[in-house]
C-alpha cells in the first residue's frame, strides 16, 4: 500500500509525572483525512508506563480534543488529547483539562521562556566555567552571542507552529546565553492551554534533530543569570471595553488575596527564580506597578492612558507551568471580582 494512502495522526497527551507533566505522543494511522477532530477514534494506550495506571490494570483512553496539521511529516496531523478512563467517557484523574475554569472572551497571550541545552548545560556554555556575563544575548545578533545553531531552530520552529495554526505573536533572543522565548495568543483557557502544550511539543520534537535539549525548568542556572518564566497576559471583555480605575483596584485585591493560590499553580521551585532580582517580584510578596518588570503585575503604559483599559501581564508563572492551571487560576481570581 503506497504511504499516499496512509494518513499519519500523532496522538499528543500529558502524562501522570509530577511536579508537572510531561508530553507523550504515538502515531496512529488512518485511511481517511481527519477534517475535524470529531473525525479523530478514541484511542487506548498504557497508563501503567506514564504513571497514569497500574500494571495490574493498565488501559486508559486518549480522547481527542484539539486538531493540528503537521507540516514536518508527509499527510500528517497532530491530535491533542485528554486522558480518560478505561470507559473513554470518565477524565482521568490527571486530566486537568476536562475540569478547567473557561471563557471565550478572556484574551490570553502566554511569553514562553526556555533554554537549549548541549552535554547537560546550557547551549554555549563552555565545559568549565561561564560564558561573558548576560547583557549583550538579549534580542542580540551575531555569532558570538547567538551561535550557529539556536536560531535556525527557533526559525524553523516559528514556521511548524504557524503551519499548525498556532498563533504565534513573536520570538526573541533572551536575557541569559541559551534562553530563548516564544508568545502564543489565543482566546479561552483551553484554546490556549491546547496551542502552548503543542508549540512545546513541536520544540521538543524538532530538537532532537538536532541533538539538543529544550530545559523548561525556571532557574536551570544558578547565580546571577536570568530564570525563564512564561508571563501571562490576560484581558476580558469587560477590561477591555469598561475597565475603570475603581475595578483595576479592586482586582488588583484580589490578586493578592489569591497570591498562595497562584502561586501553588506557577510552576515548580518558583522560588529559585522569583527572588526580588532579575526582573521579578520575590515569591512572598505581592505588588503592581507601570511598566515595573520587577512588579508581580506589570501594569503597561497603555493600560493607564486608556483609562485603565487593556490588557494586564501577570509575570509570576514559570516556563515549566501547565497553562491550563496557570490560565484557570487566573480566570478564576477574575471572576471573584463584581
Amino acid at each position: 500500500m503506497s504511504s499516499d494512502s496512509k494518513y499519519k495522526l500523532e496522538y499528543i497527551w500529558l502524562d501522570g509525572y509530577l511536579p508537572e507533566p510531561n508530553l507523550r505522543g504515538k502515531t496512529k494511522l488512518a485511511d481517511k483525512a481527519p477534517k475535524s477532530v470529531e473525525d479523530c477514534d478514541l484511542w487506548g494506550f498504557d497508563g501503567s508506563s506514564t504513571q497514569q495506571a497500574e500494571g495490574k490494570s493498565s488501559d486508559c483512553v486518549l480522547k481527542p480534543v484539539a486538531l493540528y496539521p503537521d507540516s514536518s511529516r508527509k499527510n500528517g496531523f497532530l491530535v491533542m488529547c485528554e486522558v480518560m478512563m478505561p470507559d473513554g467517557k470518565t477524565p482521568h484523574p490527571s486530566n486537568f483539562r476536562a475540569t478547567v475554569g473557561d471563557d471565550a472572551d478572556l484574551w490570553i497571550g502566554l511569553e514562553q521562556e526556555y533554554f537549549f541545552t548541549e552535554n547537560d548545560r546550557p547551549l554555549g556554555f563552555p565545559a568549565d566555567g561561564f560564558p561573558e556575563p548576560q547583557g549583550e544575548y538579549y534580542c542580540g545578533v551575531g555569532y558570538k552571542h547567538m551561535g550557529d545553531i539556536a536560531r535556525q531552530v527557533v526559525e524553523e520552529h516559528l514556521d511548524l507552529c504557524l503551519d499548525a495554526g498556532i498563533n504565534h505573536e513573536g520570538i526573541n533572543a533572551e536575557v541569559a546565553k541559551g534562553q530563548w522565548e516564544f508568545q502564543v495568543f489565543a482566546k479561552g483557557s483551553r484554546k490556549i492551554g491546547d496551542d502552548m502544550w503543542m508549540a512545546r511539543y513541536l520544540l521538543l520534537r524538532l530538537a532532537e534533530k538536532y541533538a539538543l535539549g529544550v530545559e523548561f525548568h525556571c532557574k536551570p542556572v544558578k547565580g546571577d543569570w536570568n530564570g525563564s518564566g512564561m508571563h501571562c497576559n490576560f484581558s476580558t471583555k469587560f477590561m477591555r471595553e469598561q475597565g475603570g480605575e475603581p475595578y483595576f483596584t479592586k482586582l488588583m485585591s484580589a490578586f493578592e488575596k489569591y497570591a498562595n493560590e497562584h502561586i501553588a499553580v506557577y510552576g515548580p521551585d518558583n522560588h529559585l527564580r522569583l527572588t526580588g532580582l532579575h526582573e521579578t517580584q520575590s515569591i512572598d510578596k505581592f505588588n503592581w506597578g507601570v511598566a515595573n518588570r520587577g512588579a508581580s503585575i506589570r501594569v503597561p503604559h497603555a493600560f493607564v492612558n486608556n483609562s485603565h483599559k487593556g490588557y494586564l501581564e501577570d509575570r509570576r508563572p514559570n516556563s515549566q507551568g501547565d497553562p491550563y492551571k496557570i490560565v484557570s487560576r487566573v480566570l478564576k481570581t477574575i471572576q471573584s471580582v463584581s
